[in-house]
């Protein structure tokens, strides 16, 4: 993931990235199950500093011969106001506020909060960025909504209208709203360095961004003392929903385009479905087959990459 090498195919990238594109919502969709075990275990910015000091510590054996290269520390300098912004939506925003509103809000807000961002990321991409999106495409991604949203209401759909708000799905609201930003600028600011050796500059911006306002959680709410539960989540978050999946999206914008990669979002309530089947012994319900129905195909309708001159 950081970048072809003097060997790489274009054709190998596309079609490494279309795997990719289903393996990867499996490892984010871990992040909310975070945030509702860090309850009374650590604090969420603290969480999402350990989560990302962690990150870079992990990839810079991966990353330091790029960063240490004279081009590469003049694209940090040059570029540094663009990761500093990156990093405060991505690390702190959309993390911290993650962990704080999976405290008071259940799996379904945060699903039904999130089911909007990809549409969002989809719209932006096409007028912001001129992705190309055919008209099969936007009938695909549209479709993948319906599923998600038939899933999130457990097969009825009225009851979406009964959905009561709490102070947790403002933090995710924002989050949602961040997330979508970060996306799209992701992609609009390009970058001189590789996917990870990027990621490395951005979450150092994020840290920056979140040691302050870890200091003044630690003071006006500190939390419980830090045990083995703490740092086990701290090192979970780190790999799975943070090295692993930013580095992976970044590389999946770069090959397939922002509006494409939104999409895998949708593909969360399945494997959320599957994960409390494994671990929890909750077997999966009939609307969860109706909803897989639905956003499976269409994914891959979405996902395809639009011809020349397809219409928008």
């Amino acid at each position: 993931m950081t970048g072809p090498g003097p060997g790489s195919a274009p054709g190998a990238n596309a079609r490494r990235a279309q795997v990719l594109l289903w393996v990867v919502p499996a490892l984010w969709s871990s992040n909310y199950l975070i945030a509702r075990a860090s309850e009374g275990v650590i604090g969420p910015h603290l969480l999402a500093l350990g989560r990302w000091v962690l990150a870079i510590l992990l990839l810079l054996p991966f990353t330091w011969a790029v960063l240490a290269r004279a081009e590469a520390r003049e694209a940090v300098r040059r570029e540094w106001p663009q990761m500093l912004a990156l990093g405060a939506l991505g690390m702190w925003v959309c993390g911290a506020f993650v962990y704080l509103g999976g405290h008071t809000t259940s799996s379904n807000n945060i699903a039904l909060i999130y089911a909007a961002t990809p549409i969002a990321i989809v719209y932006a991409g096409s007028r912001l960025l001129h992705e190309p999106m055919s008209r099969a495409q936007w009938v695909g991604g549209g479709l993948a909504l319906a599923g998600v949203l038939f899933v999130i209401s457990r097969g009825e759909p009225r009851t979406l209208l009964e959905v009561r708000f709490t102070v947790g799905d403002g933090w995710i609201v924002v989050a949602a709203v961040c997330w979508a930003a970060y996306s799209v600028l992701l992609k609009h600011w390009p970058s001189a360095l590789p996917p990870l050796a990027r990621l490395v500059a951005i979450a150092t911006g994020g840290v920056l961004v979140l040691v302050p306002f870890t200091a003044l959680e630690a003071w006006l709410q500190p939390g419980p003392p830090l045990g083995a539960a703490a740092l086990g989540l701290v090192v979970v978050a780190a790999l799975v929903p943070g090295v692993i999946s930013y580095g992976a999206y970044s590389y999946l914008q770069r090959e397939l385009g922002a509006s494409r990669t939104a999409l895998m979002m949708y593909l969360a309530p399945l494997y959320a479905a599957l994960g409390g089947w494994t671990v929890l012994g909750e077997p999966p319900r009939w609307y969860h087959a109706v909803g897989a129905v639905l956003i499976l195909p269409s994914i891959w309708l979405a996902t395809r990459r639009a011809p020349a001159g397809a219409s928008q």
